[in-house]
Parts: structure tokens; C-alpha cells; sequence
């Protein structure tokens, strides 16, 4: 089978339902960003490969969320998804209990930091703000779409999680926190 079909070549692509969209569609530019956020993911496992095997599998797990999430947001004939919500449900609980752990192993934090840091930190910070991007994407599209509530409580718990997980790499290699000072 070819990997390319030509079928977008006029700036046209397909949704799941068969309803063919221009690529700037706000669904396709939702599911493209999550896509976006899924490959950021990989450039951090890549970095991280044997050393933070937590670190590793929230990862994995959470790239299998956003094909899930950008499979249900590719289906506009598909509105509620229960299974789906059940599960980000549950994972978006994992997430806050695994902030709460980190957390309470680093100190407190009571300024803005600059992103940065380690390599693994930073490129945390880069999957937190495009984490943002999706949320936008996401709020967008459910002004004239029904979209899963869970999916919009996913990305918000996300950011926060990739903003822990920074701190917390760079907290676990001794990389101290920059303080945003107002210039």
C-alpha cells in the first residue's frame, strides 16, 4: 500500500465520517496540533530512554490518549463517547495525584519560573505550552461542536502535569529554577 494517496494535494482532507474539509478546518487544525503534541512527546521519551522509567510510561500512555482523543475529534458524527470520557476521567485523576506527588517532593514554588532548564525540562515546557495551543484549538471547536467535557478537563490537568514534570526534572538534576523578574 502507498503512503500517499493525493487526495489532499488540493488542500482538501477527509474526516472519519467521509466529509471531505479544507486542512485549516477547525477540527483538523485540533487534531493536527494534538498530533503535533503526541510527536513533542516522542522527542522527550527519546531523551529520557532509560533513565526515568515513570517518566516513560505516563508518556506512552498519555500518547495513546491523544490518538484516542484525536481519532473521537476526527468523527463529527461521533459526539458523546463514553468510554473515552471514562477513561480521561480516570487518567486526568492519575495526573492530579501525580503532581501532588512531585510536588510534595520539591519546594515550593511562589514566583513565575522561565521555562528552561535541563533538556528533558525544557522540552517538557515545550509540550506544556503546545498543551495550551490544543486547549484553545479544543474550546474553538466546541462553540459550534459537541465535544466531550472530559477532553478540555484532560488538556487543562495535562499542562499542569508537563509543568510539574519540568520542575521535577530539572529539581532531580539540580537545575535551579529561574525567577521571571519584571524588566
Amino acid at each position: 500500500m502507498k503512503i500517499y494517496t493525493k487526495t489532499g494535494d488540493k488542500g482538501m482532507t477527509s474526516l472519519f465520517d467521509g466529509r471531505r474539509v479544507k486542512k485549516f478546518h477547525p477540527r483538523v487544525e485540533t487534531y493536527g496540533t494534538i498530533d503535533e503534541l503526541n510527536s513533542n512527546l516522542g522527542v522527550i521519551i527519546a531523551e529520557i530512554q532509560g533513565k526515568n522509567l515513570k517518566f516513560k510510561n505516563i508518556l506512552e500512555k498519555i500518547q495513546n490518549d491523544l490518538l484516542d482523543i484525536g481519532s473521537y475529534l476526527a468523527n463529527p458524527s461521533v459526539t458523546k463517547d463514553a468510554k473515552l470520557s471514562i477513561k480521561l476521567s480516570k487518567n486526568t485523576a492519575e495526573f492530579e495525584k501525580f503532581i501532588d506527588e512531585m510536588t510534595g517532593k520539591m519546594p515550593i514554588l511562589s514566583n513565575f519560573i522561565l521555562p528552561g532548564g535541563s533538556k528533558v525540562g525544557s522540552l517538557l515546557h515545550v509540550a506544556r505550552s503546545v498543551v495550551r495551543r490544543v486547549e484553545r484549538r479544543i474550546v474553538e471547536l466546541a462553540q459550534d461542536n459537541d465535544i466531550e467535557k472530559e477532553v478540555l478537563i484532560y488538556f487543562n490537568r495535562l499542562s499542569d502535569l508537563f509543568f510539574t514534570m519540568s520542575r521535577f526534572a530539572n529539581f532531580k538534576v539540580k537545575k535551579k529554577e529561574i525567577i521571571w523578574t519584571r524588566q
